[in-house]
């Protein structure tokens, strides 16, 4: 069964995907993490294609919390059950949300 948190998600992904935004990965962090259900994490070309995918979500879902926007390089939305992560290429490396979350599982994103 869906819940409001996994129709969400995909939107969002689907947002991403909508402006071009790269190597999008979900985490599942239902059974891992009190502070939210999923993390969205993608990569923009430069700062202004990070700037532009977030931009593009915050005008279509209000996000509850946003930081980043101005130096864009790693841009959080906080929709509380989704966190999604907009980095530069350089942020995410050097963040590695991956490693630090590894054992989470991966939820399947394609494109529609």
């Amino acid at each position: 069964m869906k819940n409001e948190s996994t129709t969400l998600v995909k939107k969002l992904a689907n947002m991403i995907d909508q402006k071009k935004g790269e190597d999008i990965i979900i985490f599942d962090l239902r059974n891992l993490s009190p502070i939210t259900d999923y993390f969205v994490i993608s990569t923009g070309l430069s700062d202004v294609h990070v700037r532009t995918i977030a931009e593009h979500i915050i005008e279509k879902e209000s996000p509850q919390h946003v930081e980043g926007l101005e130096a864009a390089s790693w841009v959080l939305l906080d929709f509380f059950d989704v966190i999604v992560h907009v980095f530069s290429t350089d942020a995410r490396e050097f963040y590695g949300l991956e490693r630090l979350w590894g054992d989470a599982p991966v939820v399947e994103y394609t494109s529609d």
